[in-house]
């Protein structure tokens, strides 16, 4: 019988340390938090210095029962939750639940699920953090004071349904406010001149610069003609200035949190929800097979710090020395800042061993986890590898006071980027002739062309992540939840990959603006993240951050109560009648968008779905038309407007004719280069438009 009982939160987590640790341990999972604040009230004592009211999570009841069923057979019991300060609540509440003093030395931690880790973490447990559990605890009635006080007003004068907090208020509004500056955007005229060039027989780009050794703007075609008027075709330019310089360019620092939910989204087209997911699978563990058996791939994946373990910097010097040569491997590597605001508590997001390349675990992970692995072991690798470097040239060109300019860049040495490039950082090289001062070249076209400035673009998940970031609003393990939270409320939806407010979050973005101005203002906000970091070192009370947080906000919660006027979404025609009693149906705005509702309910309860057709006959029964559908995890797909009676789906757009070879109905498909019509049995394809 194991004499040692270790706790962790998920079974795959247990299965890789119980493989570790051996015959002695038994390692058993609390499958996340057991122990919560009750959903059917508000759980805090406002008057005895908010303290939580913890129940048992419903559903638990069978884990606790086991958890203290294993307790009492075990001689030592350790807690090894996540390294983090919802890992520290959790074991808080283990403890609770089968009577451990906090104080005794049962707290195991590690940054990586490796052999090695895991046991020497065993040899070194400390207490529980206090100052580690007051700090989410700190968060968490924060989160449900506000959420329980501002969520029934929400209900009782907008709708049922809705929900506020501190996080996902400030994101909705970064929504909005792009949208508002979208509309208020006014296009600005400008326009460029390119030219074509050449020296004897090469030719290369050039573009305007400006006059008698001044930038200038070219504002209208009225501007350009000016230019062009005083530029003699027939007479060559002189090349009276040649700048040549050597640039580096310096890789990336390794992921945190936020970095590598970004890139993931721009990237691989995950969600941030997607990608915690896939990395808390490749933290817990993959089972590699032979000796290696179940292993954590990568350190853990909720940290803000770009900081690297030692052992780990030397490991990759010595795989980047073998593999790409020694001109390769940085011999002092740039040290990567930290975020101001940067706990610091875990190192950057790496692979637990450099040596685990992505190829040799082609066999053991699936596409999904592979493609996060090998971005995750790209990226750490390129930033322990030495920088880029390119041999710039920089030509001024004149003629008549008028001036072109020619750029030009070429690999000297391509470092880091042998292996990695950030997305958008792509360069190819631009190559120019040789030119000196003094030569002369001639003008062989030039090119006018009208530009408008454009509006900011609305916010995709990577750049809202991005802002939230920069802002110090909330932490990296609450962006995901955020970003999914007012989505679910059909605050905001995704229109391809960027955010567009709804109706229903314009409705309650003003309201909570008006009302509750300090839980929208994000200096507020951050100073107050600031703070619970403060609780975290032992230097803020979390009873009076709470105290300094909610009692101007309870006097907020009193005035909306008072002012706030019920507000009426009016259903707007449909434009037909009921089909099942002959009312007019109308438009209504649900949870999860706009639908057809008879005007008649709750008499009559017939409702239909808004579908946009897409002017094709049904493939399959050859009477309904084709629309477009959401899923139910919003992804688009298209089926027969006769549904249930015609079961047809498919998700790539048909297009209205079938194929030649097999009759097949064709698909109109987005492909690397841009679209193209196909045959789903891949017996036909139409030329790529791009």
């Amino acid at each position: 019988m194991a004499k040692n009982l270790v706790i962790v939160e998920s079974p795959a987590k247990a299965k890789t340390i119980e493989k570790y640790l051996g015959r002695n341990y038994r390692v058993v999972a609390s499958l996340g938090h057991i122990r919560d604040l009750p959903r059917s009230q508000m759980g805090v004592d406002i008057e005895n210095n908010y303290q939580p009211k913890y129940i048992s999570i419903r559903g638990k009841g069978d884990v606790i029962k086991d958890l203290k069923k294993e307790a009492k057979k075990a001689d030592h019991i350790y807690l090894a939750a996540d390294p983090d300060r919802e890992g520290e609540a959790i074991a808080w509440h283990v403890s609770h639940i089968l009577n451990l003093d906090p104080a005794d030395k049962n707290r195991v931690v590690f940054n990586e699920i490796t052999k090695d880790t895991v046991k020497n973490a065993f040899k070194d447990p400390r207490s529980i953090d206090m100052k580690l559990v007051d700090a989410q605890q700190a968060r968490r009635v924060l989160d449900r004071l506000v959420g329980y006080s501002i969520s029934p007003i929400l209900w009782k004068k907008v709708k049922k349904g809705l929900s506020a907090g501190r996080v996902q208020s400030i994101a909705l509004k970064l929504v909005i406010d792009r949208e508002n500056a979208i509309k208020a955007f006014v296009p600005e005229e400008y326009w460029t001149i390119d030219a074509e060039m050449a020296k004897g027989k090469e030719t290369f780009a050039a573009s305007f610069y400006g006059e008698k050794g001044r930038k200038k703007a070219l504002k209208n075609n009225a501007d350009v003609q000016k230019v062009l008027g005083k530029v003699d075709k027939k007479k060559p330019f002189a090349v009276t200035k040649v700048v040549k310089r050597e640039r580096k360019r310096f890789p990336a620092a390794p992921f945190t949190t936020s970095s590598l939910q970004q890139e993931a989204n721009r990237r691989l087209n995950y969600k941030t929800r997607k990608t915690m997911m896939i990395a808390q699978q490749l933290y817990e563990g993959i089972n590699l097979g032979g000796k290696e058996g179940t292993t954590g791939l990568i350190t853990y994946m909720r940290t803000d710090s770009t900081r690297i373990a030692s052992i780990a910097k030397h490991e990759a010097a010595g795989f980047i020395h073998d593999t790409y040569g020694a001109e390769y491997a940085a011999v002092k590597v740039q040290q990567k800042k930290n975020q101001e605001f940067a706990q610091d508590a875990h190192e950057a997001i790496r692979p637990t061993s450099t040596l685990r390349t992505p190829k040799s675990l082609e066999s053991v992970l699936n596409r999904d986890q592979m493609r996060l692995y090998s971005l995750i072991w790209s990226r750490f690798v390129a930033s322990e590898m030495t920088p880029a470097v390119y041999d710039t040239i920089t030509a001024d060109m004149v003629q008549n006071d008028v001036q072109f300019r020619a750029t030009g860049s070429r690999t000297k040495f391509d470092g880091f980027t042998k292996l990695y490039t950030q997305s958008g950082d792509e360069t190819k090289d631009r190559l120019l002739p040789e030119l000196n001062e003094g030569d002369s070249v001639t003008l062989k076209k030039t090119d006018p062309a009208q530009h408008f400035t454009q509006p900011p673009a609305r916010y995709t998940e990577a750049s809202l992540v991005k802002a939230l970031e920069e802002n110090g609003v909330g932490r990296p393990s609450t962006y995901s939840p955020t970003i999914d939270t007012i989505q679910k409320r059909y605050y905001v939806k995704l229109n391809g990959k960027s955010f567009e407010p709804t109706e229903l979050g314009e409705i309650v973005n003003t309201l909570i603006v008006e009302f509750f101005p300090d839980i929208v203002n994000v200096d507020f906000t951050a100073k107050l993240e600031d703070e619970l970091d403060e609780i975290e070192t032992g230097s803020e009370n979390w009873v009076n951050v709470v105290d300094q947080y909610y009692q101007p906000f309870a006097k907020e919660i009193d005035s909306a109560e008072e002012k706030i006027q019920k507000v009426q979404i009016k259903d707007e025609p449909a434009g037909f009648n009921c089909d099942i009693c002959g009312a007019p149906m109308v438009i209504k705005l649900g949870r999860y968008g706009k639908f057809y509702a008879c005007s008649r309910f709750p008499n009559c309860r017939n409702t239909k779905p808004i579908v946009k057709e897409i002017g094709v006959i049904c493939p399959k029964c050859g009477i309904g038309q084709v629309v477009e559908r959401k899923s139910k995890r919003n992804r688009l797909f298209y089926g027969c407007s006769r549904y249930p009676d015609c079961d047809f789906v498919s998700w790539d757009k048909p297009v209205g004719r079938d194929c030649p070879v097999c009759g097949h109905f064709l698909v109109d498909k987005k492909v690397k280069g841009g679209r193209q019509v196909q045959c789903p049995n891949g017996d036909y394809d139409e030329p790529i438009q791009k």
